[in-house]
């Protein structure tokens, strides 16, 4: 069997970089994308003198078009790549009523923009071949009501609510989609989990396994916190029982007299 290849984007530090080297143990060849070009050299050094993996590099900021559009060109044109990992993600902006207008326009350019485009650039050629992976990097927080990060959990929640999405439109051709939704997990982004108690904040690398756990076993969804699986189906039982009444030619009666 041909080796295949995983593209990660955000593989320069945190979560993306675990991501490569559980890849490359199992024996992935890799393209790592990041903006550190000096990291992605050490980290592509380094899993391929230990495992023996050919490992490529692009330096790229997914928030500028330039940087985005060779990912995507890269992504489509490779037939070895049969996996996408959208790691890259940012957290900023603050509460909407502070007015940070740029930096959260920076967040949602990773965070929406980006994976959404490495996703439809990722379905189109998966599924003309009928075999591929896509793994969306969410968050826990799509559950979560937050003013101190408002846009960053819709942006979460958006992902979420694209991958359940992208499955119904792409298992069909052989293509295998999963949302993972991380609590706080021990990354540079939330600088290691300074300040949160012990209990809520997951080693990152213990988070990326129960991750590729999840993928192994065909999860749709996965939560690394989540012990009772059933809480989430629940959820999304009645997210399903909701549709037929979203959309009818009457209003409700509590609006009649209005």
């Amino acid at each position: 069997m041909a080796a295949q290849t995983a593209l990660i984007t955000g593989a320069s530090s945190g979560i993306g970089e675990i991501y490569a080297d559980r890849l490359a143990k199992r024996g992935y060849d890799l393209v790592l994308v990041g903006r550190n070009a000096e990291k992605l050299q050490q980290l592509a050094a380094s899993l391929a003198s230990t495992h023996g993996i050919k490992v490529e590099r692009i330096v790229a900021d997914l928030g500028e078009p330039a940087g985005l559009a060779r990912v995507e060109r890269r992504l489509e044109a490779d037939p070895a790549i049969t996996l996408l990992i959208n790691s890259a993600g940012l957290i900023g902006g603050g509460p909407l009523s502070a007015g940070n207008l740029d930096e959260l326009s920076s967040m949602l350019n990773i965070n929406v923009v980006a994976l959404t485009r490495l996703a439809a650039v990722a379905a189109k050629v998966f599924a003309a071949r009928g075999n591929g992976a896509i793994v969306n990097l969410a968050s826990a927080m799509a559950f979560i009501d937050t003013p101190a990060a408002a846009a960053y959990a819709a942006s979460k929640a958006y992902v979420l609510n694209l991958t359940l999405s992208l499955d119904l439109d792409v298992k069909p051709s052989g293509v295998q989609v999963q949302a993972v939704l991380p609590g706080y997990t021990r990354t540079p982004m939330i600088s290691g989990g300074a300040g949160l108690p012990a209990e809520i904040v997951m080693d990152a690398d213990a988070m990326v396994d129960a991750a590729l756990a999840g993928f192994d076993a065909g999860e749709l969804v996965t939560i690394p916190s989540l012990e009772a699986v059933s809480a989430y189906e629940d959820w999304a039982a009645r997210r399903v029982a909701l549709r037929p009444h979203l959309s009818l030619a009457k209003p409700a009666s509590r609006y009649a007299a209005a």
